[in-house]
């Protein structure tokens, strides 16, 4: 038969165990929530900076490789046409030994003292035969030098070879390091939406405030390091209020090591691409030693550039978001100085 009993009903004990664990989830829920509020507008200018800081590093690491790939793309070019003309060569010193192998068969075919006994003119036979040593022994040169030329051509082509691997390496970096930077300056740009109206209209009055104390900055009147110091930091003080564009190199925009390059090619000088090389092209010196129009680098791994304007004033392009402006020195970690 079928049973008729009620079904069990939850004891007092559990109903209140339950109804406990439920109000302890909630609790922890709103802690968690009040555990996690947005963060403040000081708080994301700060992971803002910090995310421009390595974009720029990421940026002169971009740079680095960029001009590593036009290196090799122009190796590569010059091998390349080397083995073109070698080949050439080859061709030409296979058509020559050709012509000769068929001028000896020619004049060779019957045995030297058949030849003698048979010609009329013994002194006309004896010429023919000195030229036909003659042929030998340069028939023999254009072997070796044939053999010579494919050993070139193998070496080259071997080198080309490397360098295209070279080349594609480097271009994969340079895909993977302009991946990072715009990943860097995308999250810094969701932080900054992440603020109301009024707290990105402060972070851009605050920067508004820095051009203008930029503009008014008190240079001081030392003399510069020397004529093209002089002509360098008066051609970057032309770019004042230029943005900075990561890569660039001018006239118009710049990135820090793009401003330097840019400006010590106005003075006739060329400087290496990035930060890291320029530090060695010139003569490195204390923070004491500086005069306007010297480098001066920042930064344990010196990812970041830019020239003494005196004053212990730095003229730069700071990094994306602003730009090109004066600040002081003390704004960053400074290395050493470098004059050119």
């Amino acid at each position: 038969m079928a049973s008729h009993r009620r079904p069990k009903q939850p004891s007092r004990a559990r109903v209140t165990v339950l109804t406990a664990t439920a109000a302890a989830a909630v609790a922890l829920s709103a802690q968690a929530a009040q555990a996690a509020p947005n963060p403040s507008k000081s708080e994301v200018k700060a992971k803002v900076d910090k995310l421009y800081e390595e974009a720029e590093k990421a940026t002169e690491q971009y740079n680095g490789a960029k001009e590593q790939q036009d290196k090799l793309e122009k190796q590569v070019d010059d091998l390349q046409d080397k083995v073109a003309r070698g080949q050439q060569e080859l061709n030409e010193l296979r058509d020559g030994l050709g012509s000769m192998a068929t001028s000896q068969y020619r004049s060779g075919g019957i045995d030297p003292s058949v030849q003698l006994f048979l010609s009329a003119d013994p002194d006309e036979y004896l010429d023919k035969a000195s030229a036909l040593d003659a042929l030998g022994a340069r028939q023999a040169q254009s072997l070796q030098d044939i053999q010579a030329k494919q050993r070139t051509l193998a070496q080259q082509r071997q080198e080309a070879q490397g360098k295209l691997q070279d080349l594609e390496d480097t271009r994969k970096e340079l895909g993977e390091k302009k991946k990072e930077v715009q990943g860097k300056l995308a999250a810094a740009q969701k932080l900054l939406n992440s603020l109301t109206a009024a707290e990105r209209a402060e972070l851009t009055k605050s920067e508004e405030r820095a051009n203008r104390a930029s503009s008014r900055a008190d240079l001081g009147n030392a003399p510069a390091a020397s004529g093209r110091a002089a002509a360098a930091l008066a051609a970057a003080k032309t770019k004042l209020g230029s943005p900075y564009v990561w890569g660039a190199t001018g006239p118009n925009s710049f990135d820090c090591s793009g401003l330097t390059g840019w400006a010590y090619a106005q003075a006739g000088v060329k400087l290496d691409r990035i930060s890291q090389a320029q530090a060695n092209n010139g003569t490195r010196i204390s923070r004491s030693q500086l005069q306007p129009g010297d480098l001066v680098l920042f930064y344990s791994d010196i990812h970041h550039i830019g020239l003494y304007a005196g004053n212990n004033q730095v003229l730069h392009a700071p990094r994306s978001g602003t730009v090109v402006r004066y600040e002081s020195m003390d704004n960053m970690p400074f290395q050493f100085g470098v004059r050119i």
